[in-house]
C-alpha cells in the first residue's frame, strides 16, 4: 500500500454533521431491532421448529440473521474491522484509501470530464441566453460594472510605473526598432487622407495659428523685422510687415474657412505623395527608419511613455471610480444593449454558446487531468480513519438499508428453502 502524505483535516460543518448522526443511528437502531427481532423469533420456535406452521417462522427468522449478520458484516468492512478483529478484506477504505482515490480519479474522468459530454451539457444550458437574462435586470447589471470596474481599478493601482517602463524598454522598443516603420505609416497615412480623417486636425491647427496669429501681432511683427533688410528705411519695414501680418492673418481665415481651398488640396495631396514615397521610395523609407531609431534612442521618450500611461491610468481609475459618472454609465448601457441582441437573436446565442462550449471542451481536453488529480491528490492527504468516519457519515444512513434488505430477503429465501425441503422430504 503507497504512503500518504501527512493527514489533512477534512472540512466539516458542525451542524450538519450532527444531523447526519442522527440519521445514522436511527437506521443502525431499526437494522438492529429487525436483527434483534429474528433473533427473538429464532429462540421462541426454537423448540416448535418441526411444526409444520411454526417450522417455516423458525427457518425464516434463521435465514433472516444469517442475512443480517452477514450485510451487517460486509457494511462494517468497508470502514473499519468488524468488532475490531483483523480479518483480512476488511477496512478497505482506511487501508485501500489511495487505490480508492485513483479509481475515483479515473472514473470522474473517464465518464465525465468527457468532451462530448462536456460540449452537450454547456450547448443544452443555454449559458448566454440565460446571462443575458440575469444580466438585464438592472441590478445585476449595475453589480457587474460595479465588481469589474473595481476588478480594472485594483489592478490599474497595483500596475506600478517601474513595470511598465521595463515592459517598454525590454519589450516593446526592441519588437518596434526590428518591425520596419515605412510600410505601417504609409498604409495608416495613405487610409487616413483617403478617408479625410485628417481634416479634423488640420482645422485644429488652422485654428489655433489664426488665433494666435490674431492675438499676436506684435511678436509677429518683431520676429518678421529681425529679417527684414537693414537697408531699408525702419516705417517702410513697419508697413510691409503690418500688411504681411493682415495677409497672412487673412489667408489662414480663408483656409480655414474653405473647405476646397487650394491649399488644403494641395496639403491633401502632399500627403498622398508622402504616403506613396514611405511605401514605395526607397530613399523616403530610409529616412523614414533613421527618424524612427533617433525618436527610439532619446533618453526623454521613455520618460514621456511613462508619464503618458500614468496619465491615462489616473484618468481611467477616476472615471471608473465615479459611480454615477459617464463612463460606468456608458458601460452598463451597453452591457444592457448587448444582452437585449443575445436575447432576440438565436444566430447570436447560437454563435456565444458555440465559443463557451469551445472553451469548455478546450479546457477539459488541456486540464482535464489536473482537475481529476486535484481528486487523488486531496484525498491522498487525507487521514484513513478520518476519512472512513466521513465517508460512514455521509453514505452511512443508506448503506443500513443493505443490512435491512439483507434481514428481510434473507428470511423470505430461508422460508423458500424451507419449503423446498418440506416438498421433497
Amino acid at each position: 500500500m503507497s504512503q500518504s502524505a501527512p493527514g489533512l483535516s477534512l472540512a466539516a460543518d458542525p451542524a450538519l454533521d450532527a444531523e447526519r448522526r442522527r440519521g445514522l443511528r436511527q437506521m443502525r437502531l431499526v437494522a438492529l431491532s429487525l436483527l434483534v427481532l429474528a433473533a427473538a423469533v429464532f429462540l421462541a420456535t426454537l423448540r416448535v421448529a418441526d411444526h409444520p406452521f411454526w417450522g417455516f417462522v423458525h427457518a425464516g427468522a434463521e435465514a433472516s440473521m444469517v442475512g443480517a449478520m452477514a450485510d451487517w458484516f460486509a457494511v462494517t468492512a468497508l470502514f473499519r474491522h468488524p468488532l475490531g478483529i483483523p480479518v483480512p478484506h476488511t477496512a478497505l477504505i482506511p487501508r485501500r484509501k489511495d487505490m480508492l482515490a485513483q479509481s475515483l480519479q479515473d472514473f470522474i474522468g473517464e465518464n465525465f470530464l468527457r468532451e462530448d459530454i462536456i460540449r452537450e451539457r454547456v450547448l443544452t444550458a443555454e449559458v448566454s441566453n440565460r446571462v443575458a437574462g440575469w444580466v438585464l435586470e438592472p441590478a445585476n447589471a449595475r453589480r457587474v460594472v460595479d465588481e469589474a470596474s473595481h476588478v480594472v481599478t485594483i489592478g490599474l493601482e497595483r500596475l506600478r510605473d517601474e513595470t511598465v517602463a521595463e515592459v517598454v524598454q525590454d519589450s516593446v522598443i526592441p519588437r518596434l526598432r526590428e518591425e520596419p516603420i515605412s510600410p505601417i505609416a504609409g498604409s495608416l497615412l495613405g487610409e487616413v487622407v483617403r478617408d479625410k480623417a485628417h481634416h479634423g486636425l488640420v482645422d485644429l491647427a488652422l485654428g489655433e495659428v489664426h488665433r494666435w496669429l490674431s492675438e499676436n501681432g506684435e511678436t509677429f511683427m518683431r520676429v518678421v523685422g529681425e529679417r527684414a533688410p537693414w537697408w531699408a528705411p525702419t516705417r517702410v519695414n513697419e508697413v510691409v510687415i503690418a500688411r504681411l501680418h493682415v495677409e497672412s492673418v487673412r489667408w489662414l481665415q480663408e483656409i480655414r474657412d474653405t473647405p476646397n481651398h487650394s491649399a488644403r488640396l494641395a496639403l491633401d495631396d502632399f500627403l498622398t505623395d508622402l504616403a506613396e514615397d514611405l511605401l514605395h521610395d526607397e530613399a523616403t523609407m530610409e529616412r523614414a527608419e533613421r527618424l524612427k531609431v533617433r525618436i527610439l534612442d532619446h533618453p526623454q521618450l521613455l520618460t514621456s511613455v511613462v508619464s503618458l500611461w500614468r496619465a491615462f491610468r489616473t484618468a481611467l481609475v477616476e472615471a471608473l471610480g465615479d459611480g454615477d459618472g459617464p463612463l460606468r454609465i456608458r458601460i452598463q448601457t451597453e452591457l444592457e444593449r448587448f444582452a437585449t441582441r443575445v436575447r432576440q437573436e438565436p444566430e447570436l446565442r447560437g454563435r456565444l454558446d458555440g465559443y463557451v462550449a469551445d472553451l469548455a471542451a478546450f479546457a477539459v481536453d488541456r486540464y482535464g487531468q489536473e482537475l481529476t488529480a486535484v481528486i487523488g491528490s486531496t484525498i491522498n492527504r487525507w487521514d484513513g480513519d478520518e476519512t472512513a468516519e466521513r465517508i460512514e457519515l455521509f453514505v452511512g444512513r443508506d448503506l443500513q438499508f443493505i443490512r435491512i434488505n439483507g434481514t428481510i430477503v434473507g428470511g423470505l429465501v430461508g422460508l423458500i428453502i424451507h419449503a423446498v425441503v418440506v416438498l421433497v422430504t
